[in-house]
Formats: C-alpha cells, sequence, structure tokens
C-alpha cells in the first residue's frame, strides 16, 4: 500500500526543521531530564557535572587560544567602548533596574524575595558562558574574556558595596586572590596554551571548524544540563510555593528581557561592528550564579531565608543560558548565510 505523501511531506518537514534547530531540542531535552534526573549531572553526582563542564570550558579556551591572532587579541583589549558600556550595564544600568523597580513594585514583593531581585542586580557578569556563547555567536572573543574578567574580579568589591548601599547589609571579606587564581586557572591558562601551540595546530584548526562549533554547542549544553540538575537537587521546585516561584521566574525573565535590548540597543546606537555588538550583549546581559552562591553566603549567611534570596539568580541563570544560547546560535547561522561561500 503506497505510503501517503501528506505523511511523508510531514516527516520530511519534520527532519527538516530537528536538523536545523537540533539545538533548541537540546536545551529543551537538557531541562527535561535535569528535572527528572537531578542527581545524575549535578555537581558531585554520578556523572560529575561540575567536573565535566570544567573540562569542556578548558577545552573550549584552548581552542580559542588556538584561533585567536595576537594582533586580534590587542585589539579586544583596547576597544575601550566595549569595556565601557559592559562594565556600566552590570554596575550601573542593572543596579538602576531595581530601584526603579524596587519603587514600582517592590511593596508587593516578599522582602526576602525583593531582597533577591537587589542581589541579582549587583552581581558581575558570568565568565565561561559569556565568552562561550560569545565565540558560537562569532563575535569578539578577546573583548569578551578581558570584560568578562574584568567584571569578575571588579564585582569582588563592587557586588558588597552595592548590596551593603542599597540594603545596609554588611558583607565579610571576600576570597580575592582565591577567585583571581581559579579565573586564571579555568580560562585564561587554556587560552594562553592555545596560543602558544598555534603555530603548531593552527593549521588544523582551521580544516575542523565545524567541529569546533559543534563542540562549542555540546559545553553550552551541559553547562546548562549541570546548572539545571544543581538548581533541581537543591529544592528549586521542591521548597518553593507555585506563586513564588512563577514571581522569581517572572521577575528574572523581565529583567533579561529588558537588558537585552538595552544592549542591543546600545550596540547599534554607538555604531559597533556586529562582532561587538554580540560581545556588548552577552557580556553586558550575564549574571553569575557561580559566584553568586558563595558570595551570598558571605552576605546573608545568618539569614534563614538565603534560599529564597538567591532564587532570582537561580532562574536569571537559567533563563540567561537558554535564551542567550539560542539567540548565539542565531548570530552564527545568520553570520555563516551572510559570509561567501
Amino acid at each position: 500500500m503506497p505510503s501517503n505523501p501528506n505523511t511523508a511531506g510531514s516527516l520530511q518537514q519534520l527532519r527538516t526543521w530537528l536538523h536545523k534547530e537540533w539545538f533548541l531540542v537540546g536545551m529543551l531535552g537538557a531541562v527535561v531530564l535535569a528535572t527528572l534526573l537531578p542527581d545524575l549531572g549535578r555537581s558531585g553526582g554520578v556523572l560529575h557535572g561540575d567536573v565535566l563542564t570544567d573540562i569542556g570550558i578548558a577545552i573550549v579556551f584552548f581552542l580559542h587560544g588556538l584561533g585567536l591572532s595576537f594582533a586580534s587579541l590587542r585589539q579586544g583589549i583596547m576597544n575601550w567602548r566595549i569595556h565601557a558600556v559592559v562594565q556600566s550595564m552590570t554596575f550601573a544600568v542593572f543596579p538602576l533596574v531595581w530601584f526603579i523597580a524596587d519603587a514600582l513594585v517592590g511593596q508587593w514583593l516578599p522582602r526576602d524575595l525583593a531582597l533577591g531581585f537587589c542581589y541579582l542586580c549587583a552581581l558581575p557578569s558570568t565568565i565561561s558562558s559569556s565568552v562561550a556563547m560569545t565565540g558560537l555567536a562569532r563575535g569578539n572573543v578577546p573583548a569578551a574574556i578581558f570584560n568578562a574578567t574584568l567584571s569578575s574580579v571588579l564585582g569582588i568589591v563592587l557586588t558588597p558595596l552595592l548590596v551593603t548601599l542599597f540594603t545596609h547589609v554588611d558583607g565579610q571579606g571576600l576570597p580575592f586572590l582565591a577567585t583571581v587564581l581559579s579565573i586564571a586557572k579555568l580560562l585564561l591558562l587554556p587560552l594562553v596554551l592555545g596560543q602558544l601551540m598555534r603555530p603548531l595546530l593552527h593549521a588544523w584548526h582551521q580544516r575542523h571548524k565545524k567541529l569546533t562549533t559543534l563542540l562549542d554547542r555540546w559545553v553550552i549544553l551541559m553547562l546548562v544540563y549541570s546548572a539545571f540538575c544543581d538548581s533541581v537537587a537543591s529544592g528549586l521546585w521542591r521548597n518553593n510555593g507555585i506563586g513564588t516561584l512563577l514571581t522569581a521566574m517572572l521577575g528574572a525573565a523581565l529583567v533579561l528581557a529588558l537588558v537585552l535590548v538595552l544592549t542591543t540597543w546600545l550596540s547599534r546606537r554607538f555604531g559597533f561592528q556586529v562582532e561587538d555588538e554580540i560581545t556588548t550583549v552577552f557580556c553586558g546581559s550575564k549574571k553569575t550564579l557561580a559566584s553568586g552562591v558563595p558570595m551570598a553566603k558571605l552576605l546573608f549567611g545568618a539569614n534563614p531565608a538565603i534560599g529564597l534570596i538567591v532564587l532570582p539568580i537561580m532562574f536569571y541563570h537559567q533563563i540567561q543560558l537558554f535564551v542567550c544560547s539560542l539567540l548565539a546560535n542565531r548570530y552564527a547561522l545568520r553570520k555563516d548565510a551572510a559570509a561567501p561561500h
């Protein structure tokens, strides 16, 4: 009996869509799998998701080191306009967003959840995913590395200062040297090794561009999965009421949407090239969960509602990974389509 041509056509369309949008499907799959099996990929779990993501990030940065010329590194560091916009977004615009939001809706939020949103807006940018997504989107990777690292170091001082100014919370000293060393070990060391190996392996890297791009995507999927496993295992769905969860999720999504629009508009207003726009959008809109949780324990350790305080950054982290990964994929596809063949 001949197959139905409509069914065959629909299956072909589905295969085409899956081939094009496999990254979106992978993101959704990572969230579902983390929700069902959080102990599998959480930090210290069966798969040791924290170790796997660190290894994946180190490999990605090593490959970035192979692909970057010294001239492009120097140009990225010297591009002060990107740095000014990104750092202003992180430590001035975000706190301003909190100040305005608190005046408008703060009285209707639970006190500790409002404190959590304040803390979210005071945090520095995240390093690994900012740079990984900038690389995936074909952005200005040297500028992204410089800005994300600078933001993390500045945040050690500015985050407690901003939180104290807004909430009168007294923080303790934060581990500056340990933070800088961890950044150097995870990101800068692989990058430097890639630069040193560039004369030997650059030609190989150029021949396998598709493979290295695919690796970028898989590492980001692993980041999303591991982050969600940690959040679910720590009681994301179990310890919070549906109203609180929806409020935190909606608030985090609105903040992210606003800063993505602002960073894109500012990039185009200042006439940035597409590569610089990508860097500004990803570095200027990100907030760190990896540094955010340890900082929260230092700043709010005596507060019994610390789980509620870190809820906005937990949601923001998941949403930013999901949305910015898709955005990075769109940037990359657009640049690939525009490139001469």
